[in-house]
């Protein structure tokens, strides 16, 4: 079930809350497990069972890693990584390990293994993570086992961020878990509203109109395509993997305080970093810090003896998190890519920008992650090839607008260029430092009675708005639905 979809807004939504909210303070638990098992099962009944079998394995065995020592309980670890990264192996890259080993047998002369494409369970990547951070911090000693099957489930199968997260680590929300009254109230509920129609607007009337043109320019033929179509191109695309991925966010953040939940932040105005260093802090942050406390600092960290050693950390970590990302070679590529900065970043490029101050840091860091995300939209390595090929050939700067609408001769209408301007405004105004500073002052809880009625009048426009435009376009998955 998609969040930007009638069924979801219109029913699902409704109805969730009115039976939560009426449900008692000891039974809302309860109420959100059954109501995010419907909201699993709608989509992909298949895996339920899938998912809730490596849920109960993992609840046993956090238990047995608490009550183990020495040996033992690291033998219990295992076993749990074994099944929960074995899952996400097995039906996320058992396909393009088969597909890869056809083409080289195919090279050989050989025959290629006949094999039936398996389907991905929904938001596999993300809960894998959340069940290893649980499992893990049990292991380290941060957390003690959850007694109830019941509370495990709800933790992990939370429908507000099952599907593409935030990845949320039990510790942050250990304490909502067993206390549903602290933050259960009205103030909450409409401040859930407003941030879940923002990341409903972000979706809708900016990331959607911005998938348009991408799609528009990414499907030219190679040989038609323009320096000018190409940086437009991947500029649209910029916009719409930020609003759409923020936009999840945003709205994954406001069902969680309608119910009584904070989630952690996922986005801090990622366009305006100075460094790849600083984008990978300001973009998918749970997923950065998640690699960082389970991935890089295991592998040694900043702690090693040579820096050959740390730059290899650094390149197996982003190496991983693009394979994360996506079964293909251009993720694993966008990953290299990625972690190839962060080592320029530690070699001299961060006594670069320094030394040529903010606005062109940001500009040049900008323009990396245009081409970054060039490889991480295109289809296969080629077209990413020939396509960051054009955006650098001088020789070929054609750059038309179409002033017909529905008509796609040219490779832009004017509509894209206000979204454009809209998507640009709220990308890079936070580089001013104050706003940087005080924006998230918006989305924070004001008990105050005409804020609540003014973001509350918001909300209801926004939401208007937003459910008539998915009434006319019908349902639009988010980007990262698919990872």
């Amino acid at each position: 079930m998609v969040f930007s979809s009638t069924i979801f807004l219109v029913y699902f939504l409704p109805f969730f809350l009115i039976t939560y909210w009426l449900t008692p303070h000891k039974f809302r638990n309860l109420t959100a497990l059954i109501w995010s098992v419907v909201f699993y099962a709608w989509g992909a009944p298949q895996f339920v069972f899938v998912l809730f079998g490596s849920i109960l394995i993992d609840f046993f065995l956090a238990k047995k890693i608490y009550e183990s020592e020495g040996f033992l309980k690291k033998r219990y670890l295992i076993f749990s990584m074994i099944l929960n990264v074995g899952l996400l192996l097995y039906f996320k890259y058992t396909n393009f390990f088969v597909e890869n080993a056809n083409v080289l047998l195919s090279n050989l002369g050989m025959d290629g293994v006949h094999w039936t494409k398996l389907a991905l369970p929904i938001g596999i990547s993300f809960f894998t993570f959340q069940k290893i951070s649980y499992i893990v911090d049990v292991y380290r000693g941060k957390n003690e086992p959850l007694q109830k099957l019941s509370d495990l489930a709800l933790y992990i199968v939370l429908f507000p961020q099952l599907i593409a997260g935030p990845i949320v680590r039990y510790s942050e929300i250990k304490d909502q878990l067993q206390n549903r009254i602290a933050q259960s109230n009205i103030d909450n509920l409409l401040n859930g509203l407003f941030r879940f129609t923002i990341g409903l607007g972000k979706k809708m009337l900016i990331a959607n109109q911005m998938s348009e043109l991408s799609d528009n320019i990414f499907n030219l033929p190679a040989e038609t395509l323009t320096m000018g179509q190409a940086w437009l191109g991947s500029l649209a695309y910029a916009f719409q993997i930020y609003f759409d991925f923020s936009g999840y966010s945003d709205m994954a953040i406001g069902l969680g305080l309608m119910m009584g939940f904070r989630f952690p932040e996922n986005f801090n105005a990622p366009y305006i970093s100075q460094s790849i260093t600083e984008f990978w802090r300001r973009w998918h942050i749970t997923l950065s810090n998640w690699m960082r406390d389970y991935l890089y600092i295991p592998l040694g960290g900043n702690r090693v003896e040579s820096k050959i050693h740390l730059y290899f950390n650094l390149w197996m970590v982003f190496l991983i998190s693009g394979f994360w990302h996506g079964a293909a070679w251009t993720f694993i590529v966008w990953g290299l890519f990625h972690g190839a900065f962060l080592i320029l970043d530690r070699l001299f490029l961060l006594k670069f920008y320094k030394l040529i101050g903010k606005p062109l840091s940001v500009l040049i860091t900008f323009i990396i992650t245009l081409v970054g995300w060039v490889i991480f939209r295109a289809e296969t390595f080629q077209q990413a090839t020939s396509y960051i090929v054009t955006m650098f050939d001088f020789s070929n700067i054609d750059f038309a607008i179409s002033t017909t609408p529905g008509t796609y001769d040219w490779f832009i209408e004017q509509r894209f260029l206000i979204i454009i301007g809209v998507a640009s405004f709220f990308s890079f105004f936070p580089i001013f430092n104050y706003v940087e500073k005080n924006m998230n002052a918006f989305f924070e809880t004001h008990k105050n009675t005409e804020v609540a009625v003014f973001k509350t009048g918001i909300a209801i426009v926004l939401l208007y708005v937003c459910i008539t435009e998915v009434i006319s376009t019908g349902v639009n998955p988010f980007i990262y639905y698919r990872f």
